[in-house]
């Protein structure tokens, strides 16, 4: 069984099959905000999607990272390095690439198991 959740014409944010969690790519709604800013954002997002899915933080298997400046590397990870949960740190990967809008400075793809 496949279970969908906030679906749009376009596509859903989540999608759970069996004991996996796949999230659409999250980007900041505030773009103001320099790279560590936009990756709270994006991080708290996640948070609320994975908890919407019945998963959490702990349960990422692999996370994928977008920087629309890979020079934003660090200013990325101080974020990231505060919300990882300790022990439960995904497989991870951080590319440099060209995002959907220039105001965007990150965007994050998680997949993650069920509780």
């Amino acid at each position: 069984m496949i279970k969908r959740l906030e679906v749009g014409p376009r596509m859903s944010q989540a999608v759970v099959h069996g004991n996996t969690v796949y999230l659409a790519g999250q980007v900041a709604d505030d773009t103001s905000l320099d790279v560590a800013g936009q990756t709270r954002q994006v991080l708290a997002a996640i948070d609320r999607l994975l908890a919407a899915a019945g998963s959490d933080r702990t349960q990422i298997l692999a996370a994928t990272v977008y920087l629309a400046d890979i020079g934003s590397f660090a200013a990325m990870n101080s974020a990231w390095d505060s919300w990882v949960a300790p022990g439960h740190t995904p497989a991870r990967a951080t590319v440099e690439a060209a995002l959907a809008a220039p105001a965007y400075k990150v965007e994050i793809v998680v997949t993650a198991a069920l509780r």
